[in-house]
């Protein structure tokens, strides 16, 4: 059963009664432990389709299954409960509290699930990403790419279905970018399920499968050849 289906979603929005269509017809499915990126150029709907898939918006028309359920039954609380535990978020410009330390950062999600030993989780998902030695820094004392990955590891916590990464390397050097390209690499080759947003190829390369979208339909979807798996900086462990 794919952990994610769709068919023939559309999404328009409405404005002074101007109707603007964003997304005509897509239709794909992912499975358990995939490594997508969906590419696109600025104003293809890659970033509505990623908002769609993640809870955050919801589709016109069209049907989305996740975990082999119907999404358009789904009311706001089991919507929100799906975003703190099924899914992770990675942005681009890492959404972190600032004058906070980096554990207590991973900790927040765990504030609103009903998982316990939250310091434990914290700590396994720092050190997932390489980061267990940045625990007690804030978050102002650490790197663009450290805060990249203190924002992974914030997604990892709750142990989700799905990790969504928008454009995650957009505010970093490429030495950094790629480090944390490696790390989302190493996470799937341990079983997480990952979509990456982007509008680079060489970012897109890091997955397995790109999807390419334009004017709001997908215009290509193929597996990526000869991928590299190579390890960030650091000890990525179990």
């Amino acid at each position: 059963m794919p952990i994610i289906k769709i068919e023939n979603l559309t999404k328009d929005y409405e404005n002074d009664g101007v109707i603007t269509s964003v997304l005509h017809g897509i239709d794909f499915s992912m499975e358990q432990g995939e490594f997508v990126a969906i590419m696109g150029p600025s104003g293809s709907g890659k970033s509505t389709l990623m908002h769609i898939l993640s809870f955050l918006d919801k589709p016109t028309s069209g049907l989305y299954e996740f975990e082999g359920q119907d999404t358009k039954d789904f009311d706001k609380d089991y919507l929100a409960q799906l975003r703190n535990e099924r899914v992770g978020f990675v942005f681009q410009s890492f959404n972190l509290l600032a004058r906070t330390t980096v554990l207590d950062n991973v900790k927040l999600p765990l504030l609103y699930s009903n998982k316990k030993d939250h310091d434990s989780l914290a700590k396994k998902a720092l050190a997932a990403v390489g980061l267990s030695h940045r625990l007690d820094y804030f978050t102002n004392q650490i790197s663009g790419g450290e805060k990249q990955r203190v924002a992974i590891a914030r997604a990892l916590v709750c142990d989700p279905a799905v990790i969504f990464a928008d454009e995650p390397t957009g505010n970093l050097d490429s030495k950094s970018g790629n480090a944390v390209l490696e790390i989302l690499q190493s996470l799937n080759e341990r079983g997480h399920t990952i979509i990456l947003v982007t509008h680079e190829m060489d970012t897109a390369n890091h997955a397995k499968r790109i999807i390419s979208i334009r004017d709001g339909k997908i215009v290509g979807d193929e597996k990526v050849l000869n991928r590299t798996i190579a390890k960030a900086d650091g000890e990525l462990k179990k």
